[in-house]
């Protein structure tokens, strides 16, 4: 008896589905996976597994001298020093004590050995051993000891000199922030948007089921006609633009002459799971750019956008470029933008195809991605900073975190539609396509950045790990575009809230850029400014911006809904 012609195929796809079934329900990101791979790689090659095994015998060794010599009175000398970012050991009971100096060391020791281990592999690919070496951190970081409190001193001499009170205290903030599903990173109590968050005067002039569009008129008896549309990221609320009156980039711009529009972006829920990529085109980003233009009279806008606001503001620009429509922009500004997502940074470990399977289903079962999980992701890339220290500040030592108005905005997350986040992140993210010409078609127009010509403004800054500048730098290949290029000091938050004052930390390097050239060779030939970029920025944007004209609040088509901050960013 003969089997049917396609009996083995079959067999080969069920075993397929299985095995996609069960890495979506026990590993979905791989690590047991490349756990194995791993292992296999050494015992593969048993005289390289001889040879590591055999240099964490030699530090062995090290560890158990010198921790022998520290008790008969010998001075901590850093056997195996940390990070100079590292601050978990920083208080001096770490040195001065012989016994918490062995465990310290002993943590130390085991780190750096496992890390070097995993990077040594023989055979394993490079994304392999990234990923693996992300997983590794993690698991690293919540291994250490000063997680713990019977092997954190600082933690049981706070109990002690407390009696006990900051043991309570640290139960009480672990109850609290588990009803909120969150580690606290500042108190959250001593903020309120509307009341010491998001504060400049401006009026809701559009409501519509996407989004609300505030409107921040001049400050000054004249205002450029030309208004300044900014597209905030609908991953957060757009208020990080407009923070306490220090920090505000709005109340800055209204301050230097300029009409300002902004998006203030629905928080879906489960209704607005069908919201797509080509709504947030049609009635979102093209919406307001008509709103501004009718309350200003003005034929074009300067627009700007932040993050995934100004992915969203490229993809625009080259949507008009097909359409013929692109005089309506006069310039375009992108912050922390990335148009090309080959290395979109740390959060590609969660990228493969599995991942990505794994986060659509999660998004499929409630028709929205929750904002804590996105923030759990993100937070996950710098742990110890991020949800480490928390930990041992909130419950071991029983403190109230730092009232901070960036992270108070950074935990006021916002939900992602299902079919928009589901598509950005296969296209974008995971398959690329806006880099290629003509493969995505949004709102009815083939995209192809390629097209774009308005003039551009692109911000990018030397620390961030959402999107690296070395990526952001990529559309300078392909936007036949004038561009000049800044790059700030710090990361893809403090390097935009950044604002001019004498006591500012900040520095930035800032020239023309174009195709052709490296950014490291770009960078070596600017000199470094110190302060903040916003004055060079409304300088740039001053020659784009045309005459001066009377403040125009709102028009009878564009009245007043609601004073600033309006209902949506509330949700």
């Amino acid at each position: 008896m003969s089997l049917p012609s396609d009996f083995f195929a079959q067999q080969q796809e069920r075993f397929d589905t299985l095995q996609h079934s069960l890495r979506q329900a026990f590993d979905p990101f791989g690590l047991v996976q490349t756990t194995f791979d791993a292992q296999r790689a050494w015992l593969s090659h048993p005289d390289k597994l001889a040879e590591t095994l055999g240099g964490w015998g030699a530090d062995y060794v090290h560890w158990v001298t010198f921790t022998a010599r520290r008790f008969w009175g010998e001075p901590d000398t850093d056997l195996f020093p940390p990070h100079p970012d590292d601050t978990r050991f920083a208080d001096p009971i770490w040195r001065d004590s012989p016994f918490w100096d062995g465990i310290k060391e002993w943590y130390l020791f085991n780190t750096r050995w496992l890390q070097d281990a995993l990077y040594a592999t023989p055979g394993l690919c490079e994304n392999g051993c990234s990923r693996a070496a992300f997983w590794l951190r993690q698991v690293l970081n919540a291994v250490a000891p000063t997680n713990y409190f019977f092997l954190n001193p600082v933690a049981m001499a706070k109990a002690l000199a407390t009696r006990g009170d900051s043991v309570v205290q640290g139960w009480q903030n672990f109850a609290r922030d588990q009803a909120a599903g969150d580690i606290a990173m500042t108190d959250m109590s001593a903020f309120k948007v509307g009341e010491n968050l998001a504060t400049t005067p401006g009026a809701v002039v559009y409501r519509g089921h996407l989004l609300e569009v505030i409107h921040y008129e001049a400050t000054t008896p004249t205002v450029h006609k030309v208004p300044l549309v900014i597209v905030s990221p609908w991953i957060n609320k757009y208020y990080v633009l407009d923070l306490d009156p220090k920090k505000s980039l709005v109340r800055y711009l209204v301050e230097q002459g300029y009409s300002v529009f902004i998006t203030s972006w629905k928080n879906p829920g489960p209704d607005e799971r069908e919201l797509a990529f080509d709504d947030y085109i049609t009635e979102g980003i093209d919406r307001i750019v008509e709103v501004a233009r009718e309350v200003s009279g003005s034929d074009a806008v300067n627009l700007a956008g932040y993050c995934i606001g100004g992915t969203l503001v490229a993809t625009y620009l080259a949507w008009l470029a097909k359409r013929g429509d692109a005089a309506r922009i006069a310039s375009a500004t992108l912050l922390t933008s990335l148009t090309d997502f080959s290395m979109p940074g740390d959060i590609e470990v969660f990228l493969d195809e599995e991942g990505l399977a794994f986060v659509e289903n999660t998004i499929r079962r409630k028709g929205y991605l929750d904002g804590k999980e996105m923030a759990a992701s993100f937070r996950m890339l710098r742990a110890n900073s991020l949800v480490w220290n928390y930990w041992v500040g909130n419950y071991l030592l029983g403190e109230t975190p730092m009232a901070f108005d960036v992270l108070y905005w950074n935990m006021d997350t916002t939900r992602m539609p299902e079919r928009m986040h589901c598509y950005y992140l296969r296209e974008f993210y995971f398959n690329n396509k806006l880099i290629q010409p003509d493969a995505l078609t949004i709102a009815g127009e083939a995209i192809d950045i390629g097209r774009i010509e308005t003039p551009l403004f692109m911000v990018s800054t030397e620390e961030d790990h959402i999107a690296p500048w070395k990526q952001t730098w990529k559309l300078i290949e392909r936007a036949k575009s004038n561009i000049a290029f800044t790059l700030s000091t710090s990361g893809h938050i403090l390097g935009i809230v950044n604002p001019p004052r004498p006591d500012s930390k900040r520095a930035y390097w800032q020239g023309g850029a174009e195709a052709g050239q490296s950014p490291d060779v770009w960078k070596a030939g600017q000199q470094k400014q110190a302060g903040s970029w916003w004055p060079s920025w409304t300088s740039w944007l001053s020659g784009r911006s045309g005459e001066q004209v009377k403040p125009k609040v709102a028009t009878r088509k564009h009245a007043k809904l609601d004073d600033a901050p309006g209902w949506y960013v509330l949700e």
